[in-house]
């Protein structure tokens, strides 16, 4: 035990280094601002030159301003002291005196690595490591690791009995927290794993995969941040609660360049947040959708013409049915996408109504070709033909016709068998009342890739010093070469050139999603993070396979294992084990690391006191734990749930979905029916296991007694 004196004195001693970088910090800040307000003043000069240095002055410290106007909770949290007796502060941004000394090292310098690397068998030249914790800019303890303890000097204190374990005991927000400050070795390693290639991060619930993932991103934007802020990084989630769960991590290390997406708001657009039945969802995901899909954009539009009669010069042009079809498919060859080729099926009408008019149409009456397609071209029942028969498509219009069945049976025959069929005829009969569930998302974004986008105009840049009535605002040099540069760096609203793509809960993306994402990561390096032992997807694994290996290309690939739960206490990781080892008996389960001594407490009631049974024990858990509450009831109760706790609606509380509940953290959990998780489909015992590993420090499950559930069955 450390004595109280002793530990005043080191966290007191930790304060004195603390006030000198924030004082540093405060000074550096007035230096922005001054050195933004001098760049201004160079306008004054007058010269070309002069303009151009501003307008680099004033980006630079502007750039600079607003990095240390942010807001830095925990700025200094953790100091090295080494072999040699020097002494480097670790923290969230790297921080220089006046004269040029470290004060403070960025947590992703090289310098720093050896805070999260540095092990009592490999101590890297570390005597003690010791973790800071801080509320605002006071200091609140002090936590060593003595990691050599032959080359420490006389004197040396150690104090402290777990930096980790404290703040893993701490309540949580609705938002995720990075964990810059407690990083342990096996995923500092990936953090910092080469930037090339794809580095595939695997591990049980808790072991940190997702913030490993982001903290991965924050590194390599600091480590090369002209290829990957100018290229951009993208973060893709399995769902919208997931993606506003950890929104705030990025930029808490100083990172907004990110662009965070779920897998049902990828492309632009559109946003989803339905999910389908597991079977469904399936189907949806299959790779053999897609062949569906290629058939679905080559056929006629739903209720189009069939037939095209024009009287010209006293003589009816006919075109029937198969004649119609017949041009459509010559203008429409395997792999031409519809929308760019539609010029070619105009051209083939004009052609065969032009040979009908040679043979109808005596020749004295008969104009030149082009002269005659100008005539049809200014008719408007031409025009409305054309409209009709060869609509510009959008995704959504296709899709929506898989609604009939009669098209989906054309479509899907020998592609699905006639069950499939009949699931799938069910699922797309409520697109048009509901919008797209998350699966579908990927239906249309393959669509948007088959269909292709007619040729546009040369988008014309509006002219940002435009007033009004051609009135333009007076300008310089600098103004304008800085709003050029700002319109070339434009990223389209459909952007696919990012530099790295972050993929989390990788186990649940279906093909389909695969090559929805792998669109955007085409040139990209990539992070891939997962738990096979999670996973929902109950589809052909070597067609996800061979969609995954397609996303990702031939890249080379670095794999790392997390083995440790830091987030859930041992009594309700136990608990989550025993139901993964009923499905998967040899997964490689992580070790929970700390122990609260509450156990589990597992409820079964009568289905007429169910919505009781949850309030209560929702307002106990509510009133046990200081951070958030989870309730995780199975998809198709999740909404009746939420309706029975309306009345303890608080920012505390949070009603998901078993799907929701991927990758979320709460302080406690009230796990609702977990027969009906079970049953949800053929995954239901992994999903189960994921909605049994969310908490932090309590559980409880309510279940129905098991006559409540026959009684419901008959």
């Amino acid at each position: 035990m450390t004595d109280a004196t002793t530990l005043d004195q080191e966290i007191a001693a930790e304060q004195r280094h603390v006030d000198r970088v924030y004082a540093r910090l405060a000074q550096l800040r007035q230096d922005a601002v001054r050195a933004e307000r001098d760049g201004y003043r160079l306008a004054r000069v007058g010269n070309v030159g002069a303009l151009v240095e501003r307008d680099a002055m004033v980006f630079h410290a502007a750039r600079r301003r607003h990095l240390l106007d942010a807001e830095h909770e925990g700025l200094v949290f953790g100091r090295l002291d080494l072999r040699d007796g020097a002494v480097l502060h670790v923290g969230r941004l790297g921080v220089r005196g006046e004269r040029a000394e470290p004060l403070l090292i960025d947590w992703r310098a090289p310098a720093a690595a050896a805070f999260y690397q540095a092990t009592p068998a490999r101590p890297r030249g570390v005597v003690r490591r010791r973790t800071i914790q801080s509320r605002g800019e006071r200091v609140t303890g002090v936590s060593d690791d003595l990691l050599d303890p032959a080359a420490a000097p006389a004197g040396m204190r150690v104090v402290g009995d777990g930096a980790l374990l404290a703040t893993l005991a701490r309540a949580k927000g609705r938002g995720m927290r990075d964990i810059v400050a407690t990083i342990q070795q096996e995923q500092d390693q990936a953090i910092r794993s080469p930037a090339a290639g794809v580095t595939i991060v695997s591990g049980g619930p808790g072991t940190g995969k997702t913030a490993v993932a982001l903290h991965r991103a924050a590194y390599l934007l600091y480590s090369d941040r002209s290829r990957f802020a100018g290229g951009g990084i993208l973060v893709v989630g399995p769902t919208g609660v997931f993606v506003e769960y950890i929104a705030a991590v990025l930029p808490a290390l100083g990172e907004e360049s990110a662009t965070l997406r779920s897998l049902g708001s990828l492309p632009p657009g559109v946003s989803a947040t339905r999910t389908d039945p597991a079977a469904v969802a399936v189907l949806k995901g299959s790779l053999r959708m897609r062949r569906v899909l290629e058939r679905a954009v080559r056929d006629a539009v739903p209720d189009g013409p069939t037939e095209l009669r024009l009287l010209y010069r006293g003589q009816l042009l006919r075109l029937r049915g198969p004649e119609l079809d017949g041009i459509r498919a010559r203008a429409l060859p395997r792999g031409a996408r519809r929308n760019e080729v539609r010029r070619a099926g105009i051209d083939g009408l004009f052609e065969a109504l032009w040979a009908q008019a040679r043979q109808l149409v005596a020749p004295a009456r008969l104009p030149g070709q082009a002269e005659f397609e100008d005539e049809l071209s200014d008719r408007d029942d031409f025009r409305d033909f054309l409209r009709a028969w060869w609509p510009r498509l959008l995704p959504r219009h296709v899709l929506g016709w898989l609604a009939r069945p009669d098209r989906l049976r054309r479509y899907a025959r020998g592609v699905l068998d006639p069950a499939e069929i009949t699931v799938l005829a069910d699922a797309f009969g409520d697109l048009a009342d509901n919008g797209p569930t998350i699966a579908d998302v990927a239906l249309l974004d393959e669509l948007d890739e088959l269909l292709g986008r007619p040729p546009q105009p040369r988008r014309r840049h509006r002219d940002p010093f435009q007033v009004t009535g051609g009135v333009r605002e007076v300008t310089t040099f600098a103004d304008r070469d800085r709003a050029a540069r700002a319109a070339a760096r434009e990223r389209p609203a459909d952007y696919r050139e990012y530099a790295h793509v972050v993929v989390d809960e990788a186990q649940d993306v279906s093909p389909m999603q695969w090559r929805m994402i792998g669109r955007r990561g085409r040139l990209a390096s990539w992070t891939v993070v997962g738990d096979p032992a999670q996973t929902a997807w109950t589809g052909n694994p070597a067609e996800l396979a061979q969609a995954r290996d397609r996303a990702l290309g031939r890249r080379p690939r670095r794999e790392f294992q997390l083995t440790t739960n830091y987030r859930n206490p041992a009594e309700i990781f136990e608990l989550a084990a025993e139901v993964i080892r009923e499905v998967a008996p040899d997964a490689p389960l992580p070790t929970a690391v700390r122990s609260t001594g509450v156990a589990p407490r597992r409820d079964r009631v009568a289905a007429a006191v169910l919505p009781a049974a949850v309030r209560t024990a929702t307002a106990e858990m509510l009133a046990a734990v200081e951070g958030t509450v989870g309730v995780i009831a199975a998809v198709a109760r999740r909404d009746e749930v939420a309706g029975w706790l309306g009345e303890l609606a608080t920012s505390r509380l949070q009603v998901v979905s078993s799907l929701q509940a991927k990758g979320m953290e709460y302080d406690a959990v009230v796990l609702v029916a977990s027969e009906e998780i079970r049953a949800e489909s053929e995954a239901g015992v992994r999903t189960l296991y994921v909605a049994l590993s969310r908490a932090t420090q309590r559980l409880v499950t309510i279940d129905l007694d098991p006559e409540s559930i026959a009684h419901i069955a008959m």
